[in-house]
């Protein structure tokens, strides 16, 4: 594991930036010796999902240049290094104040342009984005994206989110929802390779316009949750072999149910 940068500590200032606009965008958290190592794993990732390989029972979204893997833990040891890289498991404990469970990962390569796509605004999470537990959505799923590629520059796929919507009461007009700068307040999230993000799961947000001819979007997803609530399915994914391989600590990231035999633990 690459050594632990200064950006691992978070100060007042930015644990209260996170609560007032639900984001935090974190500058240089990646090495740029872990970036290479993440990029090469995702290509090979990519490249065997296209063969037939399967490491789980993720689903594959390729089109042309661009995909998507999801359920990517067991695709390379360098991505399960990355559920509990130090720097982030470190903030997602601040962040969410107490202990934490992985909850889901993904992996984006993009690089062809597409004029035509529209937004899909949403907030994250089961029951339609948590949505039962308005007015006010909690802090329930922390979700972590870093940077593989230069995204300095918009327009090439950044994540769009509206800062201060994770306060929301209600759902927004559908106006709102009809473009990419349609949503007052709707940010860009530009950055260079390693940047990271950590956003609240009740913040609107959307992958934004790829239109910048050149542009890369090489991303990588994780997110986390509280231990007492029920995993995703991406927890059922992955063969026993992969259970039986992590670590003692690394057990103590997943629910107890998916180890054989269970581990009886109180959440």
């Amino acid at each position: 594991m690459s050594s632990i940068p200064d950006a691992s500590v978070l100060n007042q200032g930015e644990i209260d930036l996170f609560r007032d606009n639900g984001y935090l965008v974190k500058d240089g958290f990646l090495n740029n010796g872990l970036i290479d190592r993440l990029t090469d794993c995702l290509n090979e990732a990519i490249e065997r999902r296209k063969a037939g390989f399967r490491s789980s029972m993720g689903a594959n979204y390729i089109d042309g240049a661009n995909s998507r893997i999801m359920h990517i833990l067991n695709d390379d040891p360098a991505f399960l290094d990355m559920v509990d890289y130090p720097p982030a498991l470190s903030i997602a404990r601040n962040l969410m104040e107490g202990d934490v469970h992985f909850h889901a990962s993904d992996a984006f390569w993009e690089e062809e342009v597409c004029p035509e796509a529209l937004p899909r605004w949403h907030m994250d999470g089961r029951e339609d984005g948590y949505r039962l537990f308005r007015p006010t959505v909690p802090l329930l799923q922390l979700k972590v994206g870093y940077y593989l590629s230069d995204m300095s520059d918009p327009d090439q796929g950044n994540l769009i989110l509206v800062p201060q919507s994770h306060r929301r009461e209600d759902e927004p007009p559908s106006e709102y929802l009809d473009g990419f700068d349609t949503f007052p307040g709707a940010t860009q999230i530009c950055g260079v390779a390693g940047t990271a993000i950590f956003f609240h799961n009740a913040v609107w947000h959307t992958k934004g316009p790829a239109l910048r001819a050149g542009g890369r979007r090489l991303l990588l997803y994780y997110a986390y949750e509280r231990p007492w609530m029920v995993g995703n399915e991406e927890h059922w994914q992955y063969p026993p072999e992969f259970y039986a391989g992590l670590t003692p600590e690394r057990r103590k990231l997943f629910h107890g149910f998916v180890f054989d035999p269970p581990e009886d633990r109180p959440f």
